[in-house]
């Protein structure tokens, strides 16, 4: 064969090494699949009952040291994996469709890390992984709403018992009977002992009286037996409140009355928090493992939530459209530094504290509000336009695949490969 004008032949040992490189990218992948790019990997059997795993697939490695929570929503056609027929655990002002929203884009997003994958939520993984535990939920109505999408989530594989020891709706248990899986709701919007003053307040939402330097023995007493706690609070320190530490008023947050130093709502939300740690530390008989779930922001834009203020956008921001600033930012570090304090207080007897940080992903959704759909039009309720709560099926349902993530890593499953059923 005769060669084009001004070119010389392959010398016969670059052609032989050529031909190995070949056999040696041909051969490895299929000996050592790990080392095959994760878009490669390829689903062995999906199960029917749960949701395609992410855009990784039935394989995946546990990456320790990827932070999930800094990242960008990117379309996920295949959501939602529950609706509000086949769950009913929705509770009626977070069912967006249900009361006529005419939008589904909402529901269809999922949150990806920078510099990783996170599954999506596998509701038998989550299962087989808290067989046996208990896992209670403390804080407002923000947590009660994420424990409605953890339940709707699991539906595809369980539903649970109502094994509530009263039939007070803020202090919810339910029990998974296959898997011996309790799951607990204590209701405390304000993580510290409170009163209600005042049912209308100089708001007309209520002044409350905050004890700051005291716990709050609903859920104090109670969660020594749990597994995994998870806390959180935010929304209600907005509100009206007197503040007494050692039984003494020291101040309020926008009480209105002559002669109290308004000491806003940051300080009380540094204290309460800091308060809810230290009973948490002093439990003699907890061994569990304590999460903190960061503030998430509401979205009232054009006024404030009883002066017209609505949520309307329809698609998330892109992290470079907007940041975190203001009273989000000064409640967010707030948290992060009393968390850090607690931690490196449990560390001393051995309790472990985690990070549950939804606050960045959050504040990208002002689309996933109820917003007017929480109701019907010609109700009376108190939060007309809600941009506090959040849909279901909705953004909220990632704060459980990062709970499940977070599970894994705890649990040593981060080790080479993760079987994904």
């Amino acid at each position: 064969m005769e060669l084009p004008l001004g070119k010389k032949p392959l010398h016969p040992n670059i052609v032989l090494l050529l031909t190995l490189i070949l056999v040696i990218f041909t051969i490895v992948p299929l000996c050592y699949p790990l080392l095959t790019p994760s878009f490669l990997w390829k689903s062995s059997s999906p199960s029917s009952s749960s949701p395609s795993p992410s855009p990784s697939s039935s394989f995946a490695r546990l990456d320790r040291n990827c932070d999930i929570f800094s990242g960008e929503w990117v379309p996920n056609p295949e959501a939602p994996y529950y609706t509000n027929v086949t769950c009913w655990a929705i509770h009626e002002h977070q069912n967006c469709m249900k009361y006529g929203r005419p939008d589904t884009e909402f529901m269809k997003w999922r949150w990806k890390p920078d510099e990783c994958e996170l599954p999506l939520f596998n509701p038998a993984q989550f299962l087989e992984i808290v067989r046996g535990k208990s896992m209670a939920f403390v804080g407002d109505s923000v947590g009660r709403n994420q424990i409605q999408s953890l339940i709707c989530l699991l539906s595809k594989v369980a539903y649970p018992v109502d094994v509530s020891y009263t039939p007070e709706e803020k202090f919810k248990r339910w029990l998974y009977t296959d898997y011996n899986f309790t799951l607990a709701s204590f209701w405390s919007p304000y993580l510290v002992r409170n009163k209600e003053a005042d049912p209308n307040g100089p708001t007309l939402t209520g002044l409350f009286n905050l004890y700051l330097d005291e716990f709050d023995e609903d859920w104090t007493t109670q969660i020594s037996e749990f597994d995994y706690v998870i806390v959180s609070a935010g929304h209600w320190f907005f509100r009206p409140s007197m503040m007494y530490e050692s039984g003494q008023v020291v101040g309020c947050n926008y009480c209105l009355e002559k002669n109290v130093t308004d000491l806003t709502m940051y300080y009380a939300y540094r204290k309460a928090f800091r308060t809810a740690f230290r009973a948490i530390n002093g439990l003699e008989n907890f061994k569990g493992m304590v999460f903190l779930r960061t503030f998430a922001p509401s979205h009232f834009e054009n006024g404030i939530w009883n002066k017209g203020g609505n949520c309307v956008r329809r698609r998330p921001f892109m992290s470079n459209e907007t940041q975190l600033e203001g009273f989000n930012m000064e409640l967010y570090m707030t948290q992060m530094e009393e968390f850090r304090a607690a931690e490196r207080e449990g560390r001393k007897r051995g309790l472990k504290f985690r990070l549950l940080d939804t606050t960045k992903a959050m504040w990208l959704r002002p689309d996933g509000h109820p917003s007017r759909y929480g109701h019907w039009p010609n109700e009376n309720v108190t939060l007309y336009n809600d941009c506090v709560h959040w849909c279901l099926p909705g953004p909220i349902d990632s704060w459980n695949d990062f709970l499940l993530h977070m599970l894994k890593i705890e649990g040593g499953h981060g080790d080479g490969k993760l079987r994904i059923t």
